[in-house]
């Protein structure tokens, strides 16, 4: 099922969801209408059990170039700049496992789109890039934090003070990315690494997501204790009953998110 034929597209497929950023002409640049968009696809998703695994893309040249520059002289105070709401945020939001297929420019809050996915996978055409410092500001969706986790601070510091380019190579070299795809193979791998988490049992899938988040976020013994804790509650579910029960059995098995 596809919903909103407009800037961002939902279409559903079984366990598989995928988001298309589909505003080609301005290099899929956001503006408010799309962030809201963006943000009540979240929230459909978020409530429905039968998605389990979401990819997120673009179409034509880019992934996303961030925001639409054209509209940020629209608000009328740097307070209300700084209190809109934010697509990156809303990509965030989404409890269910989510893979960023780069299909091309990913800059500015492009870039931080990718990085508040769980994965990214990049076609060979992509670049990416932190151009803000250029036009005299810096990213604010995450992007010195997310970036620093990903490929280190040094690396970040080389992106985030020249704002220059990287290529797919480096963005694989760097960590910032998993896999490097020729451009036709890009959306058939997303859509496989998708069904395939999409596999497994979905409410272990979404704990591991938060999990992983957590560890950036606490001291070992602290983020140890916490998945601790977390495994305990996947162990509690019915999934992971049936999981135990398929493996003596030697069949598949089949999660019901309960």
């Amino acid at each position: 099922m596809t919903t909103d034929p407009g800037e961002v597209r939902l279409d559903v497929r079984g366990q598989v969801a995928v988001l298309t950023i589909d505003r080609p002409a301005k290099l899929n640049a956001f503006t408010p209408p799309m962030t809201q968009a963006l943000a009540g696809h979240v929230a459909r998703l978020n409530d429905d059990p039968g998605v389990r695994a979401v990819v997120l893309t673009g179409t034509g040249r880019a992934f996303c170039a961030g925001s639409d520059i054209a509209g940020l002289d629209d608000y009328a105070t740097p307070w209300q700049f700084g209190n809109r709401p934010d697509y990156c945020d809303a990509i965030r939001a989404l409890r269910k496992p989510v893979i960023a297929a780069v299909n091309g420019y990913a800059l500015g809050g492009g870039m931080e789109l990718a990085l508040g996915c769980d994965i990214r996978l990049a076609a060979e055409p992509a670049t990416f890039a932190a151009p803000e410092i250029k036009l005299g500001w810096i990213g604010g969706g995450g992007m010195s934090a997310l970036l620093a986790h990903s490929i280190g601070p040094g690396n970040a510091a080389v992106m985030l003070l020249t704002g220059d380019p990287i290529d797919t190579a480096t963005a694989r070299r760097w960590g910032l990315v998993s896999e490097v795809l020729p451009a036709e193979d890009l959306a058939g791998r997303a859509r496989e690494l998708a069904a395939t988490i999409a596999s497994r049992a979905p409410i272990a899938a979404e704990t591991a997501k938060r999990n992983l988040r957590a560890a950036f976020e606490m001291p070992l013994g602290r983020a140890i204790d916490y998945e601790r804790q977390l495994q305990t509650v996947c162990f509690a579910t019915e999934d992971a009953t049936e999981g135990r029960a398929a493996f003596a059995e030697r069949r598949p098995p089949v999660f019901q998110a309960r």
